[in-house]
């Protein structure tokens, strides 16, 4: 499948994922330790933040602390959709895959900056899902995509620390739950009673 149309979907699910918090989930634990649903939400709403002018060719300098802090105020599902919004047409922008965006990391092709962003989305909308009860079935286009690109990777994230040790799994895992493990994830993960 086409980088771009698989960010994007799972852009518009970790939206749709947040659009289902209710008033009272916000401060609800996550699978990621010492991080509550708010926490996480801002989190990649940041995240979605920073890539519109880094796609578009800015230093992290350039931006400086900008996104810094909160980034819901009182209105966290509008938050997350303008920078859902801002993100995908940053993306999507003609020659924006092309580029080279510059990261803490160093220069990066945007390819990989939207396959790093794709997994930001899908694992952190389980998490989120997870969290609040929603549906934690991820797109499985995505998923295969995701799993396809991190193959490579696994190494240098857990070197850097970038994610806890995979979970060990049944035999017959599917995709999915390989994925959620690979990042470290418990795919049975739950909140506690």
């Amino acid at each position: 499948m086409d980088l771009l149309e698989t960010y994007r979907r799972s852009l518009a699910e970790f939206t749709d994922r947040v659009d289902q918090v209710g008033p009272e989930q916000w401060s609800e634990p996550t699978p990621c330790p010492d991080w509550d649903v708010r926490t996480l939400v801002n989190h990649v709403v940041g995240e979605d933040r920073w890539s519109v002018p880094l796609l578009a060719g800015r230093t992290i300098a350039e931006v400086g602390d900008r996104f810094d802090g909160d980034q819901l105020g009182d209105d966290p599902i509008a938050a997350a959709r303008d920078a859902a919004a801002q993100a995908e047409i940053a993306a999507t922008h003609p020659g924006a895959i092309e580029r080279t965006v510059h990261l803490s990391a160093g220069e990066t092709p945007a390819a990989e900056y939207l396959h790093q962003l794709l997994a930001e989305h899908l694992i952190h909308g389980w998490d989120l899902a997870v969290a609040i009860g929603a549906e934690p079935r991820l797109d499985p286009d995505a998923v295969r995509e995701c799993a396809r690109w991190f193959t490579g990777r696994i190494g240098d994230y857990r070197r850097d620390q970038l994610v806890h040790s995979e979970v060990e799994l049944p035999s017959g895992a599917d995709e999915q739950d390989r994925l959620l493990a690979a990042f470290g994830r418990d795919p049975n993960w739950a909140p506690a009673d």
